[in-house]
């Protein structure tokens, strides 16, 4: 039976102020207050599963034991077939040690180019995906997938930059993420997908 949330806080486990931005925003409407690891001196652990799901599943349980409290993981990525997945989980290693994604946008967009594909004449097909994971102390996890499919595009457009943003565009639309506000991306979003279904099945909804 899946387990629902009674409590008025949890931990996120994350150091990306963009993503407790995101999540703040998106748990608003049920109450729940969310403290981020960066803010509570929660060490990352490091990634060291192959998949979205097992790299979520670790840095809940991690940010769980470290806290006392439940605590959320959040692992996503972009995903493109032309690249064999990559960067996929990779996501944010490829934005380098400071978190530079627009050099990791650059890194993409050459890739591609490598390998004979212009995003800026032929868009190829990529994806959002993110694995949330929600963390009990008594080691109790659920978990829940967001995908959002889509296209990149070049050069980048959009000022409301964060990630991989500025070049991907959702199916049935024709701005990038980064020219959409936060509720409308939000509508689109894998995030958004994500958090939509772990409130479906762990909170109340009423």
């Amino acid at each position: 039976m899946i387990r629902r949330f009674a409590g008025d806080r949890l931990v996120l486990a994350t150091h990306n102020r963009g993503k407790v931005e995101e999540f703040a925003y998106l748990m608003q409407p049920r109450g729940v207050a969310v403290l981020a690891a960066a803010d509570l001196g929660l060490p990352e652990p490091e990634e060291t599963e192959a998949t979205f799901h097992g790299n979520a599943v670790l840095k809940a349980r991690a940010a769980c034991a470290a806290s006392g409290l439940p605590a959320l993981a959040d692992d996503s990525g972009l995903v493109v077939p032309a690249l064999d997945g990559a960067p996929g989980i990779h996501s944010a290693r490829w934005a380098g040690p400071e978190r530079d994604f627009s050099l990791a946008i650059q890194r993409v967009l050459a890739a591609l180019r490598e390998r004979g594909v212009d995003p800026a004449l032929v868009p190829p097909a990529a994806s959002f995906v993110a694995v949330l994971a929600l963390a009990w102390p008594d080691d109790h996890v659920e978990t829940v997938e967001g995908r959002c499919e889509g296209h990149l595009t070049a050069p980048p457009r959009g000022a409301n930059a964060f990630g991989y943003d500025p070049i991907f565009v959702p199916a049935g639309e024709t701005r990038t993420f980064a020219e959409m506000d936060a509720a409308e991306k939000h509508r689109h979003s894998h995030r958004g997908r994500a958090v939509r279904a772990l409130l479906a099945a762990c909170f109340d909804m009423g």
